[in-house]
């Protein structure tokens, strides 16, 4: 998935999937200038928002 579509879905702003990109919070492969986000490490992220919102 794209940066975007991952702050997108999380509903946070791309700067912040970007740092945790860059402090390894979250996986991402380099395409060009661009990152991709693996599907599996999204649902991760969301299922762990979803933790700690209860």
């Amino acid at each position: 998935m794209t940066v975007s579509e991952v702050a997108e879905l999380v509903r946070v702003s791309k700067m912040t999937i970007y740092r945790m990109i860059y402090k390894g919070e979250l996986p991402a492969i380099s395409v060009g200038k661009s990152y991709r986000i693996p599907v599996a490490a999204v649902r991760r992220l969301t299922q762990s928002q979803g933790d700690s919102s209860t």
